[in-house]
């Protein structure tokens, strides 16, 4: 097998949602601008290219309101799941499992193994901080999507404000306005649902060979196995 096939045979997960990611941003892209241009000839305004929508606030608002849900909804399953467990569910750990584990389990300090990372060997804050690195990243990755929604949809909301001969917002004035926060829950609500759903319906149904169900063969109440 040649180099690059042993890597796209290897990666094939992270590429496929990649290219789908591109796929979906350059479609919104294109359907953005169209919709954008279609607003401006309606109420008379001048319309703009495609590579001026993409540098656009409304653009980057839209993107990045859809990507902090995305990582809020990581963030909030990832650390939720160490405490709070669901029987049946493979996306739970097993009742009475609930909390951090041992050193032991998690293969840390002195139970780290050659193959270990070495972080999880070193100690101290360095151990503590490798510990956790996986939630930190995706809610520091929530906070900057969540910093550039509220920036972008800042200057978004004031240029409609602008055009209706009304007072411009402050940032605190945005990020405190109803406008804001129902951008934002609407997005947030159906990231909850479909964990919950996901959680739910994993008890009780089966996808043969995925990683995220069960085997087919197994009771519903089997908790914490995948197929």
């Amino acid at each position: 097998m040649s180099r690059l096939k042993r890597f796209l045979t290897q990666n094939a997960l992270t590429l496929f949602f990649l290219v789908l990611l591109v796929l979906a941003l350059a479609g919104q892209a294109l359907s953005g601008v169209e919709e954008f241009n279609a607003d401006q000839l309606s109420s008379g305004g001048a319309q703009i290219s495609l590579g001026r929508y993409l540098t656009s606030s409304q653009f980057a608002t839209d993107v990045a309101e859809n990507w902090q849900s995305e990582f809020l909804q990581f963030f909030l399953y990832i650390t939720a799941t160490v405490w709070l467990v669901q029987r049946g569910s493979p996306e739970s750990k097993k009742p009475g499992e609930e909390g951090r584990e041992s050193a032991d389990q998690q293969k840390i300090g002195e139970y780290a193994t050659e193959d270990s990372p070495r972080w999880a060997g070193a100690g101290w804050w360095r151990t503590a901080l490798y510990s956790r690195s996986l939630g930190l990243v995706m809610g520091g990755i929530f906070l900057l999507s969540w910093l550039a929604q509220s920036v972008a949809g800042q200057v978004t909301y004031n240029a409609e404000q602008i055009a209706d001969y009304q007072d411009p917002v402050s940032w605190t004035g945005y990020v405190t306005s109803a406008d804001f926060w129902n951008r934002s829950l609407q997005n947030w609500q159906s990231e909850f649902l479909a964990v919950a759903a996901m959680c739910v319906l994993s008890i009780y149904l089966r996808e043969r060979g995925s990683p995220e169900s069960k085997p087919v063969g197994s009771a519903h109440q089997t908790t914490g196995i995948e197929g």
